[in-house]
């Protein structure tokens, strides 16, 4: 009889199985980040370890991270300011917040300590020139064998599409913005 574990790996080719793949959710739509962190959920209810790392967003009271900082086996490191960042003009401390989220990283990848790392908003900075594109691929290719990596926003670049394992994009339809609707507490952050 087979376990539940073996139940749920049955359809894996072998090498996939103990193997982290990386994900791109991108696009202009709602639903980036949401999607990343189903997926965080989803593997902390597994039990596996999971670390975030939050590019451009600063300490903003995102209810996400409110709960869950609660949560075990989850590590949580947010980098940015409070200001949009302007890709015509963007400061020195931008760069430096983005650099210093990507060394966060690139830390986690290679631990040992983590299943899941997540990336949030690493396209944008990628796009804005924040960090460059190559560092972004770098910590892909060196990350240790069993880590799942996921990178999410806007812009995502083609080379970061090509290296991805699974790739999702979010199409807007339609927006609330469209309308003045503002964001909404508990649903847009």
């Amino acid at each position: 009889m087979l376990t539940k574990e073996e139940i749920s790996q049955w359809h894996l080719p072998l090498e996939a199985r103990s193997r982290g793949l990386v994900q791109v959710f991108t696009g202009d739509g709602k639903g980036k980040t949401t999607a990343a962190l189903g997926t965080v959920i989803r593997a902390l209810g597994q039990g596996q370890r999971v670390y975030i790392v939050f590019f451009m967003k600063g300490n903003y009271p995102y209810g996400e991270r409110k709960i869950l900082a609660q949560l075990p086996n989850v590590d949580i490191a947010s980098f940015g300011s409070l200001e949009f960042v302007d890709p015509t003009d963007v400061k020195p401390e931008a760069r430096e917040q983005a650099r210093l989220a990507l060394l966060a990283a690139r830390e986690a990848v290679l631990s040992g300590n983590y299943d899941i790392v997540v990336l949030d908003e690493v396209n944008v900075a990628v796009a804005f020139r924040l960090i460059e594109l190559g560092e972004v691929v770098k910590l892909i290719k060196d990350r240790l064998p069993n880590v799942e990596l996921i990178l999410t926003g806007r812009k995502a670049a083609p080379e970061l599409i090509k290296l991805a394992d699974l790739v999702t994009e979010c199409v807007k339809i339609k927006h609330p913005y469209d309308k003045g609707i503002e964001s909404r507490r508990g649903i847009e952050y």
